[in-house]
């Protein structure tokens, strides 16, 4: 998953000491740094996971924030988080209130005070496929995170005994407004964090987020033409929100496998395929595979090794195609090996036929070797 769990990063506990996190940091950092690895994307990606679970739980704020609210808490990119909104609430709600003061209007977007709804964090997840899945459609199941009631709290995230408090900041308003000279500037609790409550004593099996992380499954169809790279977006399926604002949505990331016989390029397949020597002499009928069979084409007398064939629409056909792309078969003139005495015989017989006869068996020799021919004067 894009947005695994900060702890599950470092492998250390959800009540682990700040010198525990900054012992698996220090450790998962010099595995994966790229000094150490140059050229490997994996521990690139790996070490960018590290740092940035680091960056979270060695702030004492924003691993509050994280362990109540999840990634939403503290994404930057999801509207004005909990953790970041503290600072400075939002430019446009300090913006909007300007203007509310001068025109006289109680918000200046006309938004009333009290708890924000934040969109949970989306999440994606990848998955590889084959190119014959890509190509029919494929259906499967995959487990994703999913966050449930706390059973020990109920959902207040408080330690079973006690409650959430009314915030004596903002007095549950979830904001504060500060007055300098003619502006008025409303900004997010900082204490709450726009919640309107706090929790005083925590509960000490969800820390205060009133839910816990689990797994559950889902249905996932590919559609048939999906391409390397696409994503299908499954809806609601990704972080829940904050004060009841949306779920964030799941992107399953589709990466397609290389295939053994088959490269393609958009809706078109290209493949290799050898034939004999004769065969390329003579001409004649061969047997061709293709995503939905086999398929057989004839192959001209005198065909020349890197030719290409082209069989219409025995390609992909593509989400936004009407039509199914072509296969291209490069053959390839496979030269005779481990030859017997017999079939050397016979073979300078062969050459020796041919040289009898001339330039016309042989067109493209003759035509290089006058091309070249002054090198060899």
């Amino acid at each position: 998953m894009a947005k695994q769990d900060y702890y599950d990063v470092l492998s250390v506990a959800k009540n682990a000491s700040d010198n525990d996190i900054k012992k698996a940091y220090r450790k998962l950092a010099m595995k994966y740094h790229p000094d150490r690895n140059p050229g490997n994307k994996d521990s690139e990606g790996r070490f960018k996971e590290v740092k940035e679970a680091y960056e979270i739980l060695s702030d004492a704020q924003k691993r509050a924030a994280y362990d109540q609210y999840g990634h939403a808490g503290v994404d930057p990119n999801i509207g004005p988080s909990p953790a970041s909104a503290q600072s400075f609430g939002g430019f446009s709600d300090a913006f909007g209130d300007i203007f509310g003061d001068i025109f006289g209007q109680s918000g200046g977007s006309g938004r009333r005070a009290g708890p924000q709804a934040y969109h949970g964090a989306d999440l994606r997840y990848s998955m590889e496929i084959s190119l014959e899945q890509a190509a029919n459609g494929y259906a499967t199941q995959i487990r994703v995170p999913n966050w449930t009631s706390c059973q020990v709290c109920h959902g207040s995230g408080s330690k079973p005994g006690t409650k959430p408090e009314t915030c004596p900041t903002c007095h549950g308003q979830g904001q504060v407004r500060m007055s300098q000279g003619f502006f008025s500037i409303q900004q997010t609790c900082s204490k709450c964090h726009g919640i309107g409550t706090y929790i005083p004593e925590p509960c000490t099996h969800c820390h205060g987020a009133g839910k816990v992380k689990e797994t559950k499954t889902l249905e996932v169809k590919i559609p048939a033409g999906i391409d390397d790279g696409m994503r299908i977006r499954s809806a609601g399926n990704g972080e829940p929100g904050i004060n009841s604002g949306p779920n964030g949505d799941l992107y399953v990331e589709i990466h397609i496998k290389p295939h053994t016989v088959f490269e393609r390029d958009g809706d078109d397949l290209h493949c290799q395929m050898p034939i004999s020597f004769t065969t390329a002499v003579l001409g004649g009928e061969i047997k061709v595979p293709t995503l939905a069979g086999k398929a057989f084409f004839t192959v001209p007398e005198g065909t020349q090794s890197s030719k290409t064939f082209c069989l219409r629409g025995k390609g992909i056909k593509g989400l936004r195609s009407s039509l199914p792309g072509d296969l291209y078969v490069h053959v390839q003139v496979e030269t005779p090996v481990k030859l017997t005495d017999t079939q050397r015989d016979l073979l300078r017989q062969f050459e020796k036929s041919l040289l009898e006869g001339g330039a016309r068996h042989s067109p493209q020799s003759k035509g290089w070797f006058d091309r070249v021919k002054s090198f060899f004067e």
